[in-house]
């Protein structure tokens, strides 16, 4: 089942004596969250007045937070999208949707586990998978990742020797 909201980052300082916060995102490219127009801002609906992308953080403006003092208020919230405002590619999924699918291995059928958390790495994302065995798996699509089916649950992987952690 697809959560309805998906946390992308947190409002970690103000910028600036005119409101701005600082959001530094949790595993997304910083355009992608300027381009949303609501955010969820420790659990309340909050429309963007404007975003822009510093470095690696988005800084917002947003309404009711005009100086430095409102904007400090609001530091160490969490920030959500909801799910239904965001348009992915085909195949692709949002972390916090893939966490908690049943993965499988993709020759025999055999569960390996759940996947239990996304590592974010610079070359590409690692699956932790939880079962009788905790398994790394590299997200790399065609190579270990075969298939997500989000309807049934479930994530297809090409397992082999070395995944799992207590393998030499």
């Amino acid at each position: 089942m697809r959560p309805e909201f998906i946390p992308v980052g947190q409002i970690v300082n103000a910028h600036g004596i005119r409101g701005e916060v600082k959001l530094n995102p949790a595993g997304f490219d910083p355009a992608f969250l300027a381009a949303f127009d609501t955010l969820y801002i420790g659990g309340k609906e909050t429309k963007v007045k404007s975003a822009r992308v510093h470095k690696s953080t988005v800084l917002l403006a947003l309404p009711g937070v005009e100086d430095m003092d409102a904007a400090l208020a609001l530091k160490g919230k969490p920030v959500f999208i909801r799910r239904t405002d965001a348009h992915l590619p085909e195949g692709e999924y949002f972390d916090a949707e893939l966490e908690g699918l049943t993965v499988l291995d993709d020759e025999n059928g055999e569960e390996l586990g759940r996947l239990t958390r996304v590592l974010n790495y610079p070359a590409h994302k690692v699956y932790e998978v939880r079962g009788k065995r905790e398994y790394l798996i590299p997200a790399v699509r065609e190579v270990f990742i075969r298939g997500v089916d989000m309807e049934t649950g479930t994530m297809r992987v090409r397992n082999m020797k070395g995944l799992a952690t207590d393998e030499d």
